[in-house]
């Protein structure tokens, strides 16, 4: 029984009470959704990898309504065709875990919501599914927006709940680093 309790009282530090998930909204979600807010611009993201951490971070925001429409979240491949308009040939050429595919991922979901961002998350979590050139850990982060596209690789050395969590944090790491020089929408 003690064993038991020590357990729970861990569980419930680790979520933030006994209430559970009231932990803090971190200072980079919180920055994102000021920006976001104060250019009048919205927010769409396409999750792979990432299940919709990224998605769930976004609405820890207490008003994150104001700016985020939504998310898809587009495991498989005709997930990713049918949903965000990833092309077959595409997945088939590069991959679902490469550049190509991440960006058309971050234009299918700007476009599916008709957000005036699209943020688009591709990996492979582990521990299993690595390939010759293509290892557990690799992630490719997309930015989609009328002003441009960005696309960023990433290989991270984690369990799979820590590429999750490290690519979510990229993704976002990503869409502050634009919404720095993202101009105002009138």
């Amino acid at each position: 029984m003690a064993l038991w309790r020590a357990g729970c009282e861990t569980l419930e530090s680790g979520l933030g009470g006994a209430r559970g998930y009231n932990r803090p909204v971190s200072t980079l979600e919180a920055q994102i959704g000021d920006l976001l807010r104060a250019r009048r611009l919205t927010l769409a993201v396409a999750e792979s990898c990432t299940g919709g951490l990224l998605g769930h971070r976004l609405t820890d925001v207490p008003g994150s309504s104001d700016y985020f429409l939504g998310g898809v979240i587009a495991y498989a491949y005709d997930a990713k065709e049918r949903l965000l308009g990833v092309r077959h040939n595409t997945l088939y050429e590069h991959g679902a875990v490469s550049e190509a595919t991440v960006r058309e991922m971050a234009r299918g979901a700007r476009r599916a919501l008709g957000a005036d961002i699209g943020v688009a998350i591709t990996g492979i979590a582990g521990p299993g599914g690595g390939l010759p050139g293509k290892p557990v850990g690799l992630t490719w982060i997309g930015l989609s927006a009328r002003d441009g596209e960005l696309a960023e690789q990433h290989v991270w050395d984690s369990d799979r709940a820590g590429n999750k969590a490290l690519s979510a944090e990229a993704a976002l790491r990503l869409l502050w680093r634009y919404l720095q020089g993202a101009p105002e929408t009138p």
